[in-house]
């Protein structure tokens, strides 16, 4: 098989990962329930070790599974995956004021667009979409600064998690203090 074969095939990720790492990659990356065969083809594995792999996760706590709909969906436990960015966060090399700098301008660029666009929270400005005569560019733009706006919420949440929680998310020994 020539190099350009085997990159057309899933290149180096799928050469160098099993089908189960696959699996708790896409697992790990979830920002909404999906099913096993959702999760299986992201991860190009089949079902049946996929749903095995999930069910592990679920059993580790990793994942929650949800059994009220008409399939059988996987969600990350979004608390464990909060905490694990904060601790990311806290042990970047970036300090407490950079981090502050960062959830300030977050916050100025969504008090831009609520200005922008007069309104409240990405919700309303996806509804804007319906009550205006608008062309499709912008149509577009506003359904990308809704979607960039809800992400900026999330983050903003997590980061001032971080900033508030700097001393308790810091390293049981400092750098240097070993």
């Amino acid at each position: 098989m020539t190099t350009d074969e085997s990159d057309s095939h899933g290149g180096l990720v799928d050469r160098q990962t099993t089908g189960e790492d696959r699996v708790r990659m896409v697992a790990r990356q979830l920002s909404e329930p999906r099913t096993a065969n959702w999760i299986a083809s992201e991860a190009g594995w089949s079902h049946e070790p996929t749903r095995r792999v999930l069910e592990r996760l679920v059993e580790d706590g990793v994942l929650h599974r949800d059994d009220s709909g008409t399939h059988t969906t996987y969600y990350p436990d979004y608390r464990r995956q909060a905490m694990q960015e904060a601790m990311r966060l806290r042990d970047s090399g970036h300090t407490v004021e950079e981090l502050t700098d960062r959830l300030a301008d977050m916050k100025v660029r969504i008090r831009d667009w609520e200005d922008e666009f007069d309104v409240e929270s990405p919700n309303q400005l996806r509804g804007t979409i319906a009550d205006r005569d608008l062309d499709a560019d912008e149509e577009d733009r506003r359904r990308d600064v809704a979607r960039e706006w809800d992400q900026l919420e999330r983050r903003i949440q997590i980061v001032g998690f971080a900033v508030r929680e700097w001393d308790f998310l810091a390293p049981a020994t400092e750098p240097g203090e070993a």
